[in-house]
């Protein structure tokens, strides 16, 4: 089957997800792509871009089975645009996040404008596919809120169309890759005399992942006397939290790591010297990075709320032989954390971690969406 992927935002875990399910699918992808900037022009002013592209590759070509396109696209304008080659081909829509229900920091104002972008581009797709069932459930719930702001041909209606048409299938992910960086960090000595743990960050350094919080915890626990040791990775922004140069100040001479690692096998490394993975997220669609970490042997901590319930399960929640796993506010974070670096509370052993998110590693998990490709383009086009 040949399928036109269509990614207007190129680039960090949209780019992993498209190049990995490529590599392992048993489809024929034929790629339009944009670089990962300017994200409002993208979702403005992508579709035109894309559909010349699309245009000149497939000029005289045998136009493709399926259309894939990810929640960045603004999927009514190209359909308009490429009309004559791709108007009968079936279309489905993956939703990596919308703009709908994203966060913004405080004391900005949301512009609907790309939210409903995203409503349309709903409307237009022949399937949705959303990356979590707690995405597509936020989603649906702020659908009809979002419809509601408009003085009359509201449609809501449309809603439970959309509805109809959606299903979830979480990511699929590079797992093997990390194995290979493991050797060196084979297990975590959690006996006497071991040096103070190692708490990992390794979440975008924006307000939505709350590292106010996170901060806050580390403090008070370093106020109460435990020790610890930490890494402090994932993306930084020109607009960083100012938490950050705090911390390093404070501590500098325990921070293993600080910055991003854009190499892979280096960010691997520090994920299998970590002990502990914290979240302190207000919200994720999905939670990759948390994923990653557990993977490679980090015990998490994460909110008992977002994507994070559905990712873990549910014998995990609350282990009672070993230190729990998701938390329900910041005080039960610090104490939690306090007993783990006390050794009053065991995290889980290493091989159970790995087994958590194994079933997504995308040798393993790609049938789904094979399946699922060929499952639309056939039933659509029936």
């Amino acid at each position: 089957m040949k399928i036109l992927a269509l990614e207007p935002w190129y680039g960090g875990s949209h780019k992993n997800f498209l190049d990995h399910l490529i590599r392992h699918s048993e489809h024929e992808f034929q790629t339009v792509t944009m670089a990962a900037r300017f994200w409002k022009w993208r979702m403005h002013g992508g579709a035109v871009t894309m559909a010349r592209k699309a245009g000149l590759i497939y000029d005289g070509a045998e136009k493709p089975d399926l259309i894939f396109a990810s929640s960045m696209v603004n999927l009514p304008a190209f359909l308009a645009l490429a009309r004559k080659r791709f108007g009968d081909v079936p279309v489905l829509l993956y939703m990596h996040e919308n703009q709908l229900t994203y966060p913004l920091p405080e004391g900005r104002e949301r512009d609907h404008t790309y939210g409903y972008i995203n409503y349309l581009s709903c409307l237009a797709a022949d399937r949705v596919v959303f990356n979590s069932q707690y995405h597509f459930d936020e989603f649906m719930e702020a659908l009809p809120v979002l419809l509601r702001m408009f003085p009359d041909y509201t449609h809501l209606h449309t809603v439970q169309q959309i509805r109809d048409k959606c299903e979830v299938l979480h990511l699929g992910m590079d797992l093997k890759g990390h194995d290979e960086h493991r050797a060196a960090f084979s297990g975590h000595d959690w006996g006497p005399g071991m040096k103070a743990p190692i708490i990992l960050w390794n979440q975008r350094w924006e307000h939505d992942k709350n590292p106010e919080a996170f901060f806050r915890v580390m403090n008070r626990l370093d106020d109460s006397g435990h020790e610890f040791r930490l890494i402090l990775a994932g993306e930084r922004f020109n607009e960083q939290p100012a938490e950050f140069e705090r911390a390093f100040e404070r501590y500098a001479e325990r921070i293993l790591h600080y910055g991003y690692a854009d190499d892979f096998a280096d960010y691997s490394k520090l994920l299998h010297r970590a002990d502990i993975v914290v979240s302190t997220a207000l919200h994720e669609f999905f939670g990759i990075s948390m994923m990653e970490a557990i993977y490679c042997g980090c015990h998490p901590l994460l909110p008992n709320k977002l994507s994070y319930p559905e990712l873990i399960p549910e014998s995990l929640h609350a282990p009672l032989l070993h230190a729990p796993v998701l938390y329900d506010d910041e005080d039960e974070l610090y104490s939690i954390l306090g007993k783990i670096l006390k050794g009053d509370e065991r995290p889980l052993p290493v091989s159970t971690l790995r087994r958590v998110p194994e079933h997504l590693e995308w040798s393993r998990h790609v049938s789904a969406f094979d399946q699922l490709f060929a499952g639309v383009a056939e039933k659509i086009s029936a």
